[in-house]
């Protein structure tokens, strides 16, 4: 048995991670889950579901002048993502 140094818990998963091709799957779900961070409280509690499907975060809003408010702010709000992210998963933000 050949020895290793030793790892932290985060390495050991995103060695699992990695090593079973679901590595795009996994950051779609956490694209998905950064929403209240990168949005904030007072967004996230207009935010009555949401959900990543091929490079694309769909939110649903039930206030009408924050989702034409939220609209302008896409681009932005897909950026702050992929830099926690560290790399670019969300394409497009689509509002419904």
């Amino acid at each position: 048995m050949e020895r290793t140094d030793p790892m932290t818990i985060r390495q050991i998963i995103d060695r699992v991670i990695d090593r079973s091709a679901s590595r795009d799957e996994f950051l779609g779900y956490r694209a998905s889950a950064l929403w209240p961070d990168v949005v904030g409280p007072g967004v996230n509690r207009m935010t009555t579901r949401r959900y990543f499907r091929d490079g694309e975060l769909h939110v649903y809003i039930s206030s009408a002048p924050m989702k034409a408010e939220l609209s302008f702010s896409r681009e932005r709000i897909a950026a702050s993502i992929n830099d926690i992210l560290g790399r670019e998963v969300v394409r497009k933000i689509i509002l419904h």
